[in-house]
């Protein structure tokens, strides 16, 4: 027996075997009647079996037709995963990514993942979103990006957040503060009074350090407040007060006249997690990148400790 069908037409066969109807067979593969009828006979032609039994009001399935109808599912399936693990080779050789990640880390790690993969895949494409958390999420959800990296676990049913590492808190001050010159960790109760420079409402970080305060009944108040990293580093490094930062963030901006010690009354984690669309599973080449960024977020956290 030589087998000559093509998908098109086991697809309109596992559709005749769902709907038992022809009209509606018809409709959902966008066919005549009469061309579904035709692809079911030259399918029994080819098998030497009849399929389906027909009478004038009903459409039923043989016992052949059962087993073809098992075994074509296989079929489709098995064909579905080669195209997949053909076009997950060819990602990693002309694909694209594209990936949300915080300031903070779009500043640090994830270049430094790009310039690894780059070596090892030069001919992906890859597309760098610095964003907080919301509009993060609402890449992920938009397919603008493949995946993001926050600080935020989204209490989201679509999305999926993986925890990739923990970033605990430093007090950043200018190299000729009096703190400067201990190496222990300072508690937040200790520099409550300090002039603080800090992000706005809303952020990761505001909100961590409002936690940690109102553990001791303080009401955080900063003397300043900026969106940028670097403008942060600059008004401490001009001695314009303090700033409570994750390490991650601290560390990428580390400058001559600003010194880091640890926080601690409480010792605060910030997580840094994967979010990712539910359901969609991640590219190969998506993979690999994620690889990268847990090495690299994880040689931060050691460089920085």
């Amino acid at each position: 027996m030589k087998i000559n069908w093509s998908a098109r037409e086991v697809d309109v066969f596992l559709s005749l075997a769902e709907t038992l109807s022809f009209r509606r067979t018809a409709l959902q593969m966008h066919l005549s009647q009469s061309a579904v009828s035709g692809t079911v006979a030259r399918l029994e032609e080819m098998l030497d079996v009849r399929l389906f039994e027909r009478t004038t009001r009903t459409v039923q399935l043989t016992l052949a037709g059962e087993v073809f109808a098992e075994q074509a599912r296989f079929l489709r399936h098995q064909m579905e995963e080669t195209v997949r693990r053909v076009q997950e080779v060819a990602q990693l050789q002309v694909g694209r990514i594209a990936l949300a990640a915080l300031p903070s880390l779009a500043a640090g790690a994830v270049p430094r993942a790009f310039a690894r993969f780059a070596t090892q895949h030069p001919g992906v494409q890859m597309e760098l979103i610095d964003s907080l958390a919301g509009p993060a999420f609402d890449m992920v959800r938009a397919g603008r990006v493949d995946f993001a990296l926050t600080a935020a676990n989204p209490a989201y049913a679509d999305l999926d957040y993986t925890p990739l590492v923990s970033d605990r808190f430093v007090l950043l001050m200018q190299r000729t503060h009096t703190l400067a010159r201990g190496r222990g960790a300072i508690a937040w109760a200790e520099v409550a009074e300090l002039h603080h420079i800090s992000m706005p409402a809303g952020t990761s970080v505001r909100q961590y350090a409002q936690e940690a305060l109102l553990t001791h009944r303080i009401r955080f108040e900063p003397r300043y407040e900026v969106e940028h990293l670097a403008t942060i580093a600059a008004m401490v490094a001009a001695g314009l007060g303090v700033s409570a930062l994750p390490e991650l963030a601290a560390q990428v901006v580390r400058r001559p006249e600003v010194v880091t010690r640890p926080l601690k009354a409480p010792v605060l984690h910030r997580p840094i997690g994967l979010i990712t669309l539910r359901g969609r599973p991640l590219s190969l080449a998506a993979q690999a990148m994620v690889a990268l960024l847990r090495q690299e977020v994880a040689g931060d956290g050691t460089r920085t400790g």
